[in-house]
Parts: C-alpha cells; structure tokens; sequence
C-alpha cells in the first residue's frame, strides 16, 4: 500500500507557493520525512491527511483519492492524522475522547467505546482512562492522539512533530510506541530531529523549500556522509550535506 502524491500543487494565499507540480511515493512500513522549518513537511502531512485541499493534482491512498464525500470518508477512516499540537476535548475522560475519534471515523458508539479501551491500553494511559483529557501531560495527549487512531483502526498515522517539547523520558516512552506501530501499520513521522533514525525508520525522505532533496533507506541516508562516527553524527552529517545551508 502506498500514500501517493502525484504533481501536486498548493499556495497559502495568492503568493506563498509551498509545492508545485510535487510528486513522491511513500510505501515503506516506517519513513521519517526530514526538513528545516519552512521546508514545507506540515503542509504535506496536512494535505496527505485531506485537511488539506490542493490546488492541483492528487493525493491517494491504496488507490483511494478524497475526492468525493463519500470517498473522503473513506480516505480519512484508513489515513489518521496526528498535528504537532493535540486539543484536548473539554468535558471528556481520556477514554471518551479516543472513543469520540472513533465515532468522528464512522464507528458506531459502543464499538468506538470498545475499541477505545484497547486503544488506551495499547499506549499505556488504561490507567488514566477515566481522568479529564485536559489534565494529563503533553506526551500523554501525544500518546492518546495514536490511540483515536488506533480506534477506527487506522492503516496509516501522520504524525506531525511528535516529539517536540517532550522531555527525554517523554520521548523515550514515544520511541518504543512508534516502534511498536510499524510493526502492524504504516507510519510516516516529520521532523527536524536526526535522532534514532537508524533504529526506528526505514526510509528518509528529505524535503526543502517544496522539493525531495533525497529519499532512500536509512542506510543510504547514512552512506552520504561516509565514516562519521556514531549514528547520530553520521545522521546529522548526511542532513547537512543535503539541507545545511538552510538549516
């Protein structure tokens, strides 16, 4: 299965160009998509999750395309979207709010209430089922936007910067969730981060000012920066060879 972008197109406004005529292919079990700020990594995702409308050109998924409401429907049920920033539903228990992501995907309410429980529990909150969705801490909300998505069992997450503000611990904890997901679906992670990519992802797709700078295994990524030390310095070597005088 493979997450299709074909020539796309899109501005914000009448002069911000962010992609023109863009095309790539996503199709590994776990991809990492690199890129200083500005390069255009959440818009992608944005238009990738159909919260985004091109203005030209086609974003499908396993062959389906947001085109028509019914099929949007159906887009969004297979593809979920996790933004940098998770709004925590106010009134809602931990457990209601993963279940409401369900029932937002199509699921009636009991099966989106059952399916939310393993959910939470496949994350690690079952013990904070029952607490405010507003009260527990910034890597939690990350870990209960997974588990909406686990609800209406998803067959691709997005996930947008997820790690940004969590402290060591926090994206410790995050690491092993993610390593965990590739194992049953496809996961597509943007970020700015060089860190842990040999041991979590894949592929590397490098994205600056709207364009594939590179896109291959993690190896290959690695490769480009020859004999440099550890992973992570070979890792951040590579990035800046490709993006450096943008960074």
């Amino acid at each position: 299965m493979a997450l299709i972008f074909s020539g796309l197109s899109f501005q914000y406004g009448r002069k911000t160009n962010v992609f023109s005529d863009f095309s790539a292919r996503f199709e590994s079990p776990s991809t990492v998509l690199l890129g200083p700020n500005g390069a255009g990594k959440s818009t992608l995702m944005g238009l990738a999750a159909s919260h985004l409308t091109p203005t030209k050109g086609t974003v499908t998924w396993n062959g389906t395309a947001p085109s028509s409401r019914r099929e949007r429907a159906r887009y969004r049920q297979a593809v979920a979207w996790i933004p940098q920033q998770i709004t925590p539903v106010p009134g809602l228990t931990v457990r209601e709010q993963a279940a409401y992501a369900g029932w937002l995907k199509g699921l009636s309410r009991a099966a989106a209430w059952d399916a939310a429980g393993q959910a939470i529990a496949r994350v690690g909150l079952e013990q904070l089922a029952g607490r405010k969705s507003h009260e527990v801490s910034g890597g939690q909300l990350r870990r209960l936007g997974i588990a909406g998505a686990l609800t209406h069992q998803s067959e691709i997450i997005l996930m947008d910067e997820p790690t940004a503000g969590l402290d060591p611990t926090q994206r410790g904890v995050f690491r092993e969730l993610v390593a965990e997901l590739c194992q049953t679906m496809q996961v597509i992670v943007s970020t700015h981060q060089t860190e842990d990519l040999a041991d979590l992802y894949q592929e590397v797709v490098v994205l600056s000012s709207g364009q594939v700078r590179f896109q291959g295994s993690t190896g290959e990524f690695h490769g480009l920066a020859g004999q440099v030390g550890s992973p992570r310095e070979s890792a951040e070597a590579a990035y800046s060879a490709l993006v450096g005088r943008e960074v």
